[in-house]
């Protein structure tokens, strides 16, 4: 574009004026005019340019030209500025880059296949002039200038230097940092970019760049992938290095963010270039050397991944699993470096171009010598540079070259160059050209096209060339679709670039990343290198931030009590439900046990026998006394108050039974109202047996009749009204707040007690106060007829009975309070089994005795001579 003197500075061109003047002090080109005043004002501006055009690498006349800018070499030739002599024209020098010269052929090749194409841009000429950077900021800005001005030194134009663009549109450059310097020149002129290589997130900003394309995804993309990749290695301990540009800057900056939210930790992160000092570089190098991190990702350049790999080799360095950015993993000229074999990284997808390599290959001597870069690379190739005894005539075969210039099997950014240059072509045709009823296409080749319509057209194109689409979104970038690539040695010993999988950015993100091939890793491994900071906690445990260290360095505690992590790397424990409760593992709660008295178990075994047997000596004895009940013994022991209170006894005893298996609704009512009543029962037989022998004794006496108020019929009134009163209590009880089966959660954190809540409190103490009543009264009783002749002892029996009675009960209640879980159950059973028992005992065993084993004393004569001696005195 010819600049122009305009009377007011465009806001918008400032940092053009800035890269301007740096173009000028490192020979670029600007321009002066001269003007001839007539009386109606500016008629003619001659411009002149300021400075020495550098001629084109490639170039060809066309219709439309498209502009090409190539890194094709690396280092630009320094120039030391005396600013009294105008600067020596700006010359690249270094290596060769032969990956870059087939980038720029390829645009070649596509010009060339389109203007032999019938279908685009039929009978329009395209041409090119195609540049080399040398990978420099300088160097890029003074060819923009030249795609923008033109070459010839001297124009006349119309007002204000307005004159036409030289170039339609420019393909390249090969790097962020020399892309953005170029659209700060010919972005506010509005002349469109598309870079095949330039991959810097940055770039995505179209208030920035309005005019900038690209047919290889942003690295916003690719740090995305990067992370996405590391992640499903599970690699969450990595270093990091860049190159110190917008390229490695920027998508460095990228990846750490995204490696954050993978929750993926750096251990360091530095940045280098190629023009760092080469202390900078050891600093590096010996960074990667000392550190923990085994994985490590470089998101560099060629160029300067070729330096810090020669510094790496120059001393022993552990092995590290290198992730490459698509820059330096998918450059065929860096497998040499057997440091980095085994490393993986993401590549623009591999495609095949038809007739490129015969094209690349069609070098003939005449062709190479009219080109000084053909020339410079045809010698470096073949090594007869600076050599005096191998000079190149030509008969070196071309064929046989290995070398990437040569090598198509990997094709990949190549394939963006070739798409660039077809999407410039279809803008151009959507514009000159127009298809016609009978199906012809007509393109007017001598329209005047101007870059702003072609930067219009770009945005809506869409077509497929070679099985590829080709389409640019809202920022300018296409579809991200990447490559998984690994450098992998093969048994001659050669590293071989292979492609293991695919990343798809559209799809979501559980389905992006599809591995199809076995991946080799560092060390010709086919076992996935662990690189974390600390090891993974199990299921169980749960992490704990080391303190001052970042979120990847942590240790393992394992869960509290009631809590459960079923994840690797939990960060928190998880409270298992109230029911539930960890297993030995503590990785998932399981149901927590339920226990209560069972029958099945060794105390509820030996709780039933003692119960069973002890109803079955009171049916025993029973039977024994009704097969003895006319004699003296079983008489004079009230045998109708022995025969009830023995069935009393055989249902206290078996009454605890209610109290061992799964509490019931209905079980939980029946176990302490049958318990309350069957006891109050049995006092009230054992009291009426005490008021029967008070009776007695008293009625021997002169003058007293008290037996006739005591008989028979005030006996059984007796134990009925006792117990119709604690039949009244517990109707009550289960009337206003029964007892009910609960879940006992409390007792025990790990396990379930089924058993019965009493309902009211004052319930259950009422039925026992009342049970503890009787049995103090019956006490009392029978310890006034203690004194009472020896052969009829019952009343000294009854008051150790109750003694015994008593002291359970009282030992119960604390043994109750504080017995935890089914003991409480088992020592309310244990009670009313120790209580009947020792009722029976000592009312029933010596009787028993006599008959069975003493009948000699079982006889009317014996006890009422012992009765008689007894009144004597």
């Amino acid at each position: 574009m010819r600049l122009s003197p305009a009377p007011a500075l465009d806001p918008s061109l400032a940092g053009s004026l800035v890269l301007l003047h740096l173009a000028v002090v490192a020979g670029g080109l600007a321009l002066l005019s001269s003007a001839s005043v007539s009386a109606s004002g500016l008629e003619s501006i001659r411009c002149r340019l300021q400075g020495t055009p550098r001629p084109p690498a490639f170039s060809q006349d066309g219709d439309f030209v498209i502009g090409g800018v190539f890194s094709i070499h690396n280092y630009m030739h320094t120039v030391e500025h005396s600013y009294t002599s105008l600067p020596e024209p700006l010359q690249c020098t270094g290596s060769l880059d032969s990956r870059e010269l087939r980038f720029s052929r390829a645009m070649v090749f596509a010009v060339d296949e389109i203007n032999n194409s019938s279908d685009l841009l039929p009978g329009v000429t395209l041409g090119y002039q195609v540049h080399d950077s040398c990978t420099t900021v300088p160097m890029a800005v003074k060819v923009a200038f030249q795609l923008a001005n033109g070459l010839d030194p001297m124009f006349d134009t119309g007002e204000q230097c307005s004159g036409s663009p030289t170039v339609t549109a420019i393909v390249g450059e090969s790097g962020s940092t020399p892309t953005i310097s170029m659209l700060r020149i010919i972005g506010p002129f509005g002349i469109p970019q598309v870079s095949h290589f330039s991959t810097c997130a940055c770039l995505s900003d179209k208030k920035q760049y309005p005019t900038f394309f690209r047919t290889i995804p942003s690295d916003q993309f690719q740090a995305a992938a990067l992370a996405h990749l590391i992640r499903h290695f599970g690699w969450t301990w990595i270093g990091a290095v860049r190159s110190d540009s917008d390229y490695g800057n920027y998508g460095m900056a990228a990846f750490l963010q995204a490696a954050q939210e993978e929750g993926i930790c750096v251990e360091y992160s530095e940045a280098f270039s190629r023009t760092s000092p080469l202390s900078r570089v050891q600093r590096v190098a010996d960074v990667i050397r000392s550190s923990t991190a085994r994985v490590v990702v470089a998101f560099v350049s060629s160029w300067d991944m070729k330096i810090l790999l020669r510094e790496m080799e120059r001393l022993p360095s552990p092995p590290r699993q290198w992730i490459g950015s698509e820059s330096w993993v998918t450059d065929p000229d860096m497998l040499r470096f057997g440091l980095c074999a085994g490393a993986i990284g993401i590549g623009i997808q591999r495609s095949v171009i038809p007739g490129l390599r015969d094209f690349l290959l069609d070098l003939s001597p005449q062709k190479v010598s009219k080109s000084p870069t053909l020339t410079e690379f045809w010698e470096g190739a073949f090594g007869c540079v600076g050599v005096e005894e191998k000079v190149c005539d030509g008969s070196e075969d071309i064929q046989q070259l290995q070398a990437p210039y040569t090598d198509t099997s990997q094709l990949r950014v190549t394939n963006m160059v070739y798409k660039a240059v077809y999407a410039i072509a279809h803008a151009i045709h959507s514009i000159v050209c127009e298809e016609r009823e009978n199906s012809t296409v007509n393109c007017d080749k001598n329209l005047n096209v101007k870059p702003t319509q072609v930067l219009e057209r770009l945005r809506g194109v869409n077509f497929s060339r070679n099985g590829y689409q080709v389409s640019f979104d809202a920022n300018g970038d296409p579809v991200a679709t990447y490559e998984l690539v690994n450098w992998q040695r093969q048994e001659s010993g050669k590293m071989e670039l292979v492609t293991v999988g695919l990343y798809d950015g559209s799809l979501p993100p559980d389905q992006r990343l599809d591995i199809e091939r076995e991946i080799t890793w560092v060390k010709n491994s086919t076992q996935v290198p662990v690189s974390v900071c600390s090891e993974s906690c199990p299921p169980g445990t749960r992490k704990a931030i080391q303190k001052g260290k970042p979120v990847c360095c942590y240790d393992c505690i394992q869960c509290a009590e009631g809590e459960i992590s079923n994840n690797t790397d939990s960060s928190d424990c998880l409270i298992c439900p109230e029911e539930y409760w960890p297993n030995a593992e503590s990785d998932r709660c399981v149901p927590k046990p339920v226990e209560f008295l069972s029958f099945h178990e060794v105390l509820g075994i030996i709780l039933t026998a003692c119960s069973v047997g002890g109803a079955c000596l009171a049916i025993a004895t029973a039977t024994v006394f009704y097969r003895h009940r006319t004699s003296a013994i079983v008489r004079a022991n009230n045998s109708e108050l022995s025969f009830l209170l023995l069935f009393s006894l055989a249902l206290c005893f078996l009454c605890s039974l209610t109290f061992i298996g799964q509490p019931s609704e209905w079980s939980c009512m029946l176990r302490h109202t049958a318990f309350g009543i069957t006891f109050v029962l049995c006092i009230s037989c054992v009291l009426g047996k005490t008021i029967v022998v008070l009776m007695a004794f008293r009625a021997t006496l002169p003058a007293s009749n008290v037996m006739k108020w005591f008989g028979p019929p005030q006996q059984r009134l007796t134990v009925v009204s006792f117990t119709f009163v604690q039949a009244m209590i517990c109707t009550l009880w289960l009337v206003l707040s029964p007892p009910f089966p609960i879940k006992n959660l409390t007792t025990y954190k790990e396990k379930i007690i089924l058993e019965c809540d009493v309902g009211s409190a004052i319930g259950f103490w009422a039925v026992l106060g009342y049970i503890g009543l009787l049995a103090l009264l019956c006490f009392v009783l029978a310890f006034l007829a203690r004194k009472l002749p020896d052969n009829f002892n019952e009343a000294k029996f009854i008051t150790f009975s109750m003694l015994i009675f008593c002291a359970v009960w009282i030992t119960f209640i604390p043994a109750y309070v504080s017995s935890p879980g089914k003991l409480t159950v088992a020592v309310e059973i244990f009670a009313i089994i120790t209580s009947s028992f020792g009722l029976f005992f000592l009312l029933f065993v010596p009787k028993c005795f006599i008959i069975l084993f003493r009948p000699e004393k079982n006889t009317k004569k014996h006890l009422m001579e012992k009765t008689s001696n007894d009144k004597r005195y």
